[in-house]
């Protein structure tokens, strides 16, 4: 017998008090409901699993993994050890920026907080593409940037608006961490992909030179070269979507299955991912390709030899 009803009982036994008391028991009924409804809540948020929170102690020794890495390539002459701890210091300091950064933009639900840390990451993209690519030539943060925005807002609008759904359409906790794992690997696949695309024309250019000489046009003599760029740059996605739930449980599935999210809803989100960043890193490709084989010929339909930025090593 719940509390209500004792007080029900109680009032039943003394109507002097009995408005009195039927107030206090519609009073506890509430209460009781309250709490049951939050019992079962709670129920249902811990049967989907247990998050485990890191302390800074946990961030040390994770640290303290990547310095034992590095010592060892000091002793094997490797010549990555400074580089390889830099890199991590530099991934725990990020990593942690933007989740207080993230943190912030959630808990105000400002969409133009949400745009402005969407245009920081472009930008940062741009930078970091650029840096990665070896033998480009100068000038490309302006096609490399609007490749950037035209795909990246292209997949964003079809995900949020035709897939998940979201409410409100700008959910940071939906669509900032989607821009960051879009971004991320379309900005190895179009460095990969400018990259070999300079290094093929290099290596092409009797071939290129002979095309002209013929009659072809600058696409004609590019094409090969913009397909093997292409084909380079969508390898690691394949190999990605090939081995995914079999050889390997990919990132934003095991993040959520680690804080206690539903394992097949973990899935689902998952393919989608997988799916947009295989559309999204050959509309890319291609899109960057079309903006800058010209790059490699003159007004004249000749081969030129493009300037390379010089990256200093660190």
């Amino acid at each position: 017998m719940n509390t209500a009803n004792i007080i029900m009982l109680a009032s039943a036994s003394l109507p002097g008090s009995a408005p009195h008391f039927a107030g206090a028991a519609q009073a506890t009924r509430a209460v009781a409901r309250t709490v049951a409804q939050s019992a079962t809540q709670t129920a249902v948020h811990t049967s989907s699993g247990t998050s485990y929170p890191i302390d800074i102690w946990g961030l040390l020794i994770a640290l303290a993994m990547v310095m034992v890495a590095s010592g060892l390539s000091w002793l094997m002459h490797l010549g990555i050890g400074k580089t390889l701890l830099w890199s991590a210091c530099r991934a725990l300091v990020q990593l942690c920026a933007m989740g207080f950064i993230m943190g912030y933009v959630i808990t105000s639900g400002n969409p133009w907080l949400v745009l402005v840390l969407i245009c920081v990451m472009l930008v940062a993209a741009v930078q970091i593409t650029l840096s990665r690519a070896k033998g480009v030539p100068k000038g490309l943060a302006g096609p490399v940037l609007l490749t950037l925005v035209i795909t990246m807002l292209l997949m964003i609008s079809m995900v949020t608006e035709l897939v998940v759904r979201p409410r409100p359409w700008y959910a940071p906790q939906l669509v900032v961490p989607l821009t960051g794992m879009l971004l991320g690997n379309t900005v190895s696949a179009l460095a990969v992909g400018l990259s070999r695309f300079y290094e093929s024309m290099k290596e092409r250019r009797d071939e290129v030179d002979t095309l002209l000489a013929l009659g072809a046009t600058r696409w004609e003599a590019a094409r090969p070269s913009v397909i093997s760029s292409i084909r380079l740059g969508l390898l690691p996605t394949t190999a990605s979507l090939a081995s995914s739930g079999i050889v390997t449980i990919p990132g934003m599935m095991a993040g959520q299955v680690i804080a206690g999210g539903d394992p097949l809803n973990a899935a689902k989100y998952q393919f989608v991912i997988l799916a947009s960043i295989a559309a999204l890193t050959l509309l890319a490709d291609t899109l960057i390709m079309v903006m800058v084989y010209r790059t490699c010929f003159t007004p004249d339909d000749q081969y030129r030899e493009t300037p390379i930025v010089e990256h200093k090593k660190k």
